[in-house]
């Protein structure tokens, strides 16, 4: 991620209505043709695409599918609690390029990142932990949390009205 794009997420954006009414759609689906967006907005399938495409330049929108990492042979996921010593954010994108890191927070409070990881195995778990991340500079403490399973997975959560 580029430093403008990662940039961009530092600022609020102003919604309109039709902007709010599109993220809560694409949130429950977000294969909706822009011709359903735009029956439910009431706007032309062109407009929509170009709203669409707007959120998507800034930063604000970004379509993925989603998947159960668990049920697609994932058999390992953990969160672990990270203390660092030194830049942060150097550290962070350093650990944010170790493959099987799927999420990185900067986070206040009694750890300064907490970073979810996924493997195929125990032992390629602890490889990911102890062989790459450990040896990160800045890497002072890792604490893992073990998942049993996912419970609750949301992303629909609306868009905050004005």
């Amino acid at each position: 991620m580029s430093a403008e794009r990662a940039g961009a997420r530092d600022h609020e954006y102003v919604l309109d209505e039709i902007d709010r009414q599109l993220l809560t759609l694409l949130q429950k689906d977000g294969r909706l043709a822009y011709s359903e967006l735009g029956n439910t907005t009431g706007l032309s399938a062109g407009a929509v695409r170009a709203r669409v495409l707007r959120l998507q330049e800034d930063g604000i929108l970004q379509v993925v599918g989603v998947t159960d990492p668990l049920r697609l042979g994932y058999r390992n996921m953990a969160m672990l609690a990270i203390n660092v010593e030194g830049d942060i954010d150097a550290t962070a994108d350093a650990i944010g390029e170790v493959d099987g890191v799927i999420y990185v927070i900067l986070a206040a409070g009694s750890v300064d990142l907490l970073v979810e990881v996924i493997a195929t195995s125990s032992d390629e778990l602890y490889e990911i932990i102890n062989r790459r991340l450990r040896t990160i500079p800045g890497v002072r403490t890792v604490e893992t949390f073990m998942y049993y399973r996912i419970h609750t997975h949301r992303f629909a959560w609306g868009v905050v009205p004005d």
